[in-house]
């Protein structure tokens, strides 16, 4: 296992991940890690949503050659 540390949360917050970690029969460890990277590709979903400025426009419709 890598080092470890600890981070504060709340005790309601430790039993939801705890309940979710044995749900899924993963580590904490393992949990936690796909919530950050399922809150990363949310963040990323988002701005691939988002509508294109017209500079954004103006680059993508630019004759390449």
């Amino acid at each position: 296992m890598a080092e470890t540390t600890t981070i504060r949360i709340s005790r309601d917050t430790h039993a939801q991940v705890t309940r979710l970690a044995a749900e899924r029969h993963e580590t904490i460890d393992e949990t936690v890690s796909k919530a950050i990277r399922a809150l990363r590709q949310d963040a990323m979903a988002r701005d691939l949503a988002a509508t294109l400025t017209e500079h954004e426009t103006a680059w993508l419709d630019a004759d390449a050659g």
